[in-house]
């Protein structure tokens, strides 16, 4: 598989989720990360100022995509759609998982303040995750930094933890299949069991082949997956902050993926 550097970045939030980009400072960041395409995925919503599939704004591509998490029965994984067009039924998944975000966050609040005794300042907003609440218990009183947050209160395994109500794997495929150009698996390497997870892509057209793990992957599980299921290669930063270009598909791969993505 190509490992030339990236040409796109096709991961990444903006403060319509859980990031720090916006739309209007997008371009300046893709441009000095040395990509000129991008893909917007921010989780479980629309973002609400991109209203076609792909626009372009101060020299840089943007293509309007989503990041869905969905339950795969035994584990929990990453959808990312790719050349998103609003669609009832994804309008009504967004709506709903929306509303679950602000009310389970407002659960993890309320455990947070009784655990610790201190009061968090935070607005409880469309498009709020954990990540917010950890910066908010970061700023607090509370004897714990960002990460000390997840590892002692607010992870899977704390005692300040709530769940999601998460479509299944299969109904988020039809979700999004129905309103995106595009469907692949996000990040294969995050999940307990990566080959596993891979399996779940004989039923997508994609995979997060390009991602800056931080650690050592074992990489030919995933060209093997891109073999067997025909899978187009994206790639991404993941980027919750302001640097992007960290990971992307190189020329080769990304001209497979353009050409799928309407309006690309």
């Amino acid at each position: 598989m190509n490992d030339d550097p990236p040409v796109a970045d096709l991961h990444l939030h903006t403060t319509a989720s859980d990031g720090l980009l916006t739309i209007n400072t997008l371009p300046d960041a893709a441009l000095a990360g040395g990509v000129d395409v991008v893909a917007v995925t921010d989780h479980d919503r629309y973002h609400p100022e991109l209203h076609a599939p792909v626009i372009e704004r101060g020299g840089v591509t943007i293509i309007h995509g989503i990041e869905l998490r969905v339950d795969a029965g035994d584990r929990r994984v990453d959808l990312l759609g790719y050349g998103v067009q609003k669609r009832p039924a994804l309008t009504a998944e967004v709506e709903r998982l929306q509303a679950n975000r602000i009310e389970r966050a407002r659960k993890i609040v309320e455990y947070v303040e009784e655990t610790t005794g201190v009061d968090l300042d935070l607005d409880l907003h469309e498009g709020i995750g954990r990540p917010h609440i950890a910066h908010a218990i970061e700023a607090s009183d509370a004897p714990y930094d960002y990460q000390g947050a997840f590892d002692e209160l607010i992870g899977a395994d704390g005692p300040c933890f709530v769940a999601r109500d998460l479509p299944s794997f299969d109904e988020g495929v039809k979700i999004l299949r129905d309103a995106c150009s595009v469907v692949g698996l996000a990040h294969p390497f995050r999940y307990r069991d990566p080959a596993t997870a891979l399996e779940l892509c004989a039923d997508l057209d994609a995979v997060e082949r390009y991602y800056p793990y931080g650690y050592e992957v074992d990489t030919g599980l995933v060209d093997d997956a891109i073999e067997e299921y025909d899978l187009l290669a994206t790639g991404g930063s993941d980027a919750h902050d302001e640097t992007l270009g960290r990971a992307g598909p190189p020329e080769s791969e990304f001209a497979r993926f353009a050409a799928a993505v309407d309006g690309l």
